[in-house]
C-alpha cells in the first residue's frame, strides 16, 4: 500500500480539527512528500458549528465525502480517525470501499463487539453529561476532558489554554453535543470486515472507553493492531510521534 495521497484526519465527540494539535506535522514526516493531510470537521464542531449535528453515523459520514469533493481531493482517500470520527470510518469503508486505500482505527467502540459498559465507561457517564450540559465554566469543561481522555500529553498546560481558545471560537452546542452521543451510541457496525485495509491502534490506559473494545474489534475482523502501553483515549496527543511511526510503518508494510 502506497502512503501517498489524501490523508484525511477525523476526531470525535465535540472535538474540531485544531484538537489534532501538532500531530499532523508529525504524521507528515512518516509520509511521502506528495502526500496531503487534510482534518475535517464533523458537523456541530469547529467551522462547522452552526450546523446541525446528524443523529446517524451514515449522515456524518455523507458530510465528510461531500466536504472533501467540493475540496476537490483526488480519490481514493486515506482516513485517520479516533473515537466517534472511526465510527464514521467504518461506516464509510462499508458503503463505500472502492472511495478509500485504507483506514486507521484509534480507540473506537462499536456495537455488536462490545457491551456498553466498556464502550462508554458508566463511570464517565457524570462528566460527561455535565460536558455536554455546559453545568461547569468552559475552563473547567476542558479540564474535565483533558482529564479524561489523556494520561501524559505534553504541556498539559499549553494543551488547556489551545482548547479553551478552541472553545471559545468556536464553541459546540448543548443540542450538537447530545446529538453526537446520541449518534455514537446507537450506531452499529457491520458483522462482515470492510474490504479496505485497517490497523488498530489502541491506547492501553484509556479512561473513557475500554481498550478491549479496541482488541475486540481487531480479534472480529482479524486486523493489525498496535498497543500503547500507558497512552489514553487521545492516543494522539498523549504520543502523536508513536502513532505516526505504527502509520508509517503499516503503510510501508513493515509494521
Amino acid at each position: 500500500m502506497t502512503a501517498a495521497g489524501t490523508w484525511v484526519l477525523l476526531r470525535g465527540l465535540t472535538r474540531e480539527a485544531g484538537h489534532w494539535g501538532a500531530f499532523p506535522d508529525l504524521l507528515r514526516a512518516q509520509l511521502p512528500a506528495n502526500a496531503r493531510i487534510v482534518a475535517l470537521d464533523l458537523p456541530g464542531n469547529g467551522r462547522l458549528n452552526q450546523a446541525r449535528s446528524p443523529t446517524q453515523i451514515e449522515a456524518i459520514m455523507q458530510s465528510c465525502r461531500q466536504q472533501l469533493q467540493a475540496l476537490g481531493m483526488p480519490l481514493p482517500y486515506r482516513l485517520l480517525a479516533m473515537s466517534l470520527g472511526a465510527m464514521v470510518a467504518v461506516e464509510w469503508a462499508s458503503q463505500h470501499p472502492v472511495e478509500l486505500a485504507g483506514c486507521v482505527l484509534v480507540n473506537t467502540s462499536l456495537r455488536p463487539f462490545s457491551p456498553w459498559y466498556r464502550r462508554l465507561r458508566p463511570c464517565n457517564y457524570g462528566t460527561l453529561l455535565g460536558v455536554a450540559l455546559g453545568l461547569k465554566s468552559p475552563r473547567a469543561q476542558e479540564q474535565a476532558i483533558l482529564r479524561l481522555t489523556t494520561r501524559h500529553p505534553p504541556q498539559p498546560e499549553a494543551v488547556l489554554a489551545k482548547w479553551c481558545a478552541l472553545r471559545e471560537a468556536h464553541p459546540v452546542s448543548r443540542g450538537n453535543a447530545l446529538r453526537q452521543l446520541l449518534a455514537a451510541a446507537r450506531y452499529r457496525a457491520p458483522m462482515a470486515r470492510p474490504p479496505v485495509p485497517l490497523l488498530v491502534l489502541v491506547g492501553g490506559r484509556d479512561a473513557l472507553v475500554d481498550p478491549r473494545c479496541s482488541r475486540r474489534l481487531a480479534q472480529q475482523w482479524r486486523l493489525p493492531t498496535a498497543e500503547h502501553a500507558t497512552a489514553g483515549h487521545d492516543l494522539p496527543l498523549d504520543d502523536g510521534p508513536w502513532v505516526a511511526r505504527q502509520v508509517g510503518r503499516w503503510v510501508t508494510g513493515a509494521g
